[in-house]
């Protein structure tokens, strides 16, 4: 929801409030709602990996176990590029364990948000976060918006259509083979774009955005697999960090 521009000079209602009222039900149902323009587009992006994941040999339990707990497009991505009858499992863990690092800096930057709640809400709001719902959260933070229940909303609204565009991809991979011959295989690019859109700033931005562009350019030249997303991510962040300071 947009707020007018004057919308962060008004006083938090909440401030004060205990640890039990920082989480509300209220607060998940208005993330849910948040998250609905997003979901369309998460639906489809998980029909272009159900598709892929069929081209490449998962069944649809594989597909969707994939889905349920690694949930992140750019590491389930990368993952079936390194897919084969026989696959090395070590090598494709650790390829999701360095895509998906990005998310102790994402619960890093929540934790002051969901430190009113309890352990099984943390957990639950954690487990949902991706990289859809994190911007949101964000966004909703600043306009002084602190019922952590918002993060648990708006994570169940990404999850779903995940998890349903997984199954209905898979279904008509069968039927629609070679999706990139429809520009399916471009979600990811685009889903990234509309990520940075939303989270960008202004100029300070500009130099963080050059090191991930110039960075991720020549790792995608010379190193193979997904490492110029990880490399563009720390360019990024090293550069964001020294202007900072």
């Amino acid at each position: 929801m947009r707020r007018s521009a004057n919308s962060c000079a008004r006083p938090d209602p909440r401030v004060g409030l205990s640890a039990a009222q920082a989480f509300t039900w209220s607060g998940v149902r208005r993330g849910f709602v948040a998250g609905q323009p997003l979901a369309p587009g998460i639906l489809v992006y998980g029909m272009v990996f159900g598709m892929l994941a069929v081209e490449r040999g998962l069944a649809w339990l594989e597909a969707v176990l994939m889905s349920v707990f690694v949930y992140s497009g750019s590491a389930q991505l990368a993952v079936l590029g390194g897919w084969s009858a026989s696959p090395l499992w070590a090598p494709l863990m650790a390829t999701v364990v360095v895509m998906n690092a990005r998310y102790v800096l994402y619960g890093a930057i929540l934790q002051p948000w969901l430190a009113g709640a309890n352990w099984r809400q943390i957990l639950a709001s954690l487990f949902f976060l991706g990289d859809a719902n994190w911007p949101l959260c964000i966004r909703e933070y600043q306009a002084v918006d602190r019922d952590a229940g918002f993060v648990l909303g708006s994570g169940i609204a990404m999850y779903t259509p995940w998890l349903m565009g997984t199954v209905i991809g898979h279904v008509l991979g069968y039927s629609l083979p070679r999706p990139e011959r429809f520009g399916l295989d471009f979600m990811l690019v685009a889903f990234a774009t509309a990520i940075a859109l939303i989270l960008w700033r202004g100029r300070s931005d500009v130099w963080p955005g050059v090191a991930a562009l110039a960075t991720a350019l020549a790792l995608h030249r010379w190193l193979p697999g997904g490492w110029y997303i990880v490399g563009a991510g720390l360019a990024a962040g090293c550069v964001g960090a020294a202007r900072g300071r």
